[in-house]
């Protein structure tokens, strides 16, 4: 029994990971809690959902034995679809909304217009596809039998790894290249770098790709572990400030770390409580944390 929530908590923890990175780096280079960012893993669901039934209406014999896109190209293209679309809107939401009122607008004004367009969003996606329960596929899938009487399904370790490619990908990219040095200095002291002849405005536009694409490849991975409902995003708004919060703001180590302790609290806590006071458990881990370290685990005291 142990084990089994062991493994769900980790599993469901890596979805967690993936939204919390972006709302990490917000939190600490765009400089305002961003809570329209769960909304995204909500779309990104949802962009996946079209690209199935476009590659069902019109790509006869690809076929999809275990799952929607599990094991395969469609996966994979799935996977860039989603992050390109929920690119896409981040950024149409960044020039239409937070960029002009980052210009003019304290830091309340952002975290009050960041509602707005929360429930623009989740109200948009319930005009366009109803608000019934929607599932990528009928398909059955078998669980796997793992040491322990650990019972998971496939997509579920696909999910796993898809995880640890993207952190690892992220983690060259913010060392390595130019643009997330860039980043990185951003991050530290954006005047500083503005004058170091870094383009803060480009730098800005990337973070609300990176952040939009982590939120669309976690909202995919949730949408093929449950099922797609508009509230999707809402209901993981919580455990993603809390991994954010518990990691330190613009940590990519502390978001996943931040990620997989919510992930595994949520699940261990049924063992003592009921399992309706499970979302309970993010809001009183934000608390413990606001109280004795505020910085979070890898974050620096202002």
């Amino acid at each position: 029994m142990i084990l089994q929530h062991i493994a769900d908590g980790i599993l469901s923890g890596a979805i967690i990971a993936l939204g919390a990175i972006g709302l990490s780096f917000s939190m600490k280079i765009l400089r305002f809690a961003n809570f329209s960012h769960s909304e995204l893993l909500t779309w990104g669901a949802y962009f996946a959902l079209i690209f199935a039934s476009f590659t069902a209406a019109f790509g006869p014999g690809l076929g999809n034995p275990v799952g929607p896109f599990s094991f395969g190209w469609k996966f994979l293209a799935a996977l860039v679809f989603t992050a390109i679309a929920t690119s896409a809107l981040a950024l149409v939401l960044h020039e239409l909304v937070f960029d002009r009122l980052r210009r003019t607008a304290n830091h309340m004004t952002m975290v009050f217009a960041s509602f707005g367009v929360a429930l623009l969003l989740r109200h948009l996606v319930l005009l366009l596809f109803g608000g019934d329960p929607i599932y990528y596929s009928n398909a059955l899938q078998f669980a796997v039998l793992l040491p322990g009487g650990v019972r998971v399904m496939p997509d579920q370790v696909f999910l796993l790894g898809v995880t640890i490619v993207v952190v690892v990908s992220l983690h060259l990219f913010l060392t390595r290249s130019r643009t997330g040095i860039s980043m990185r200095a951003v991050s530290e002291n954006p005047d500083l770098a503005r004058v170091s002849g870094v383009n803060v405005a480009s730098i800005v536009r990337w973070v609300w790709i990176i952040g939009a694409s982590g939120a669309a490849v976690a909202g995919l991975m949730y949408g093929m572990t449950v099922q797609l409902r508009p509230e999707l995003g809402f209901s993981l708004i919580l455990p993603l400030f809390a991994a954010a919060i518990l990691g330190g703001a613009g940590s990519l180590y502390g978001a996943v770390i931040g990620g997989l302790v919510v992930g595994l609290s949520e699940n261990l806590s049924v063992m003592i409580i009921p399992t309706t006071y499970k979302p309970a458990v993010p809001f009183l881990l934000i608390l413990a944390i606001l109280y004795f370290r505020p910085q979070g685990l890898f974050g620096e005291r202002q």
